[in-house]
């Protein structure tokens, strides 16, 4: 039911405004329980659990979430997972007031993993979703524009929720990133009007499925989503370590959290606006693009071990965003406008499991060699990798291009 009718232009700039407000909230939740439980044991593998209880259900979640948008619509499965989503990030709220000690950590825990699994639903639906609201000749911009819309509300977001938690504590912060799901689900709901006959659905059988589209994709977006599997296995822990890492270069409080992964979000909005200008060539050469943000976030890394000084770090760290907001949207980008219409809720799904998988179990590992080592040991170690095997890639398969398929 349409209650406002909205030029085209319209609905498309309020869909990435309710987006964004959505994200913020989210990163101002995230910072909230990243600070607790930070301050509750400063242990890495909690941190890491934390994101890795986010990332992770999309090894799983991702192909049946991708299946079914390409079998029931985008649209109605994007609306059924934000209500989960708010659902899920209300219980994260609900634990502050009503728990404490390890029972409040296993809620904090426990409203993680339903948002990481409401979260894979809604962002494989999105993708999609973006294809019928938009024309086909639109969609690489408008789906760059969500990378920057998305890096916006994660440079707000921390802001917020450090603040939050130093004038009223982390309830507040929790309650604002479940009530900010609001806006996206009565825009979907009420005001957006997107082309429906262009959700090209795909019949119950075995061509249908994950591993159908896997095959059917063909060797380029094969190799596109092995890439960023390798990197973000190798490289992308920043995400659920960024409160050790902050309390290493910063201090503890909770504000000196919200300014580094500002600074992260910062370089992201940096990488996905250099992305959203040159959508169409970076899309054409998809190892070169690839290669090219990965020896970025290499190189960060390793000039994070050194760690020499504040503002060395923090540059470091802009870089590290950047680098990993273009990886991460370019793979997005590449599989979607690379893909048949039919299967590109799964090829979404796909793309969360190469990249957040990936960063979920990165998170573990790297956790694992800094209480083995230290923080500036698993910098050096993962730099040092990831620069080898973006190199690689590139000598081996940057020459490679792609053609977009155009929708009907």
């Amino acid at each position: 039911m349409t209650v406002l009718q909205l030029q085209p232009e319209q609905q498309r700039r309020l869909f990435l405004v309710a987006s964004g407000v959505s994200t913020a909230g989210s990163f101002a939740g995230i910072t909230a329980k990243g600070w607790i439980l930070m301050d509750g044991s400063a242990d890495p593998f909690l941190l890491a659990l934390n994101f890795a209880a986010l990332a992770l259900p999309t090894l799983i979640i991702s192909g049946p979430a991708g299946v079914r948008t390409d079998r029931v619509g985008c649209e109605r499965v994007l609306v059924q997972s934000q209500w989960a989503l708010l659902a899920a990030a209300g219980l994260g709220a609900l634990a502050i007031p009503l728990f404490e000690g390890m029972a409040q950590v296993v809620l904090l825990l426990s409203s993680t993993l339903l948002v990481g699994i409401a979260g894979a639903y809604e962002l494989t639906a999105r993708n999609k979703y973006c294809s019928i609201l938009v024309g086909p000749n639109q969609l690489g911009s408008y789906l760059t524009s969500f990378s920057v819309v998305f890096n916006v509300g994660k440079l707000v977001g921390p802001p917020i929720g450090g603040w939050l938690l130093a004038a009223t504590g982390p309830a507040w912060a929790l309650g604002i990133d479940a009530a900010s799901y609001l806006l996206p689900i009565a825009s979907v709901m009420f005001l957006l009007q997107p082309d429906r006959t262009r959700d090209v659905r795909s019949t119950n059988g075995k061509n249908a499925s994950l591993s159908s589209a896997w095959r059917q994709c063909g060797p380029t977006l094969q190799g596109v989503l092995t890439l960023t599997a390798v990197m973000c296995l190798v490289g992308f822990f920043h995400p659920g370590l960024a409160p050790l890492i902050a309390f290493e270069v910063l201090g503890g409080k909770p504000t000196d959290l919200g300014l580094f992964t500002s600074v992260l979000a910062a370089g992201s909005i940096a990488g996905g606006v250099v992305l959203q200008r040159n959508s169409a060539q970076c899309s054409h050469r998809p190892f070169l693009t690839l290669g090219g943000f990965g020896m970025i976030t290499a190189i960060a890394q390793l000039g994070m071990s050194r760690s020499p000084g504040v503002a060395f770090s923090l540059a470091m760290a802009f870089l590290i965003g950047a680098g990993t907001a273009g990886l991460l949207s370019s793979c997005n980008l590449i599989t979607q406008i690379g893909s048949d219409p039919v299967m590109r809720g799964r090829m979404a799904g796909l793309s969360q499991i190469a990249f957040l998988g990936g960063g979920g179990l990165s998170g573990l590992l790297v956790a694992g060699v800094v209480v083995a080592t230290n923080l500036s040991t698993a910098f050096a170690l993962c730099g040092g990798i990831s620069l080898v095997v973006a190199i690689r890639w590139i000598l081996t398969r940057g020459h490679k291009t792609l053609e977009p398929i155009r929708s009907t």
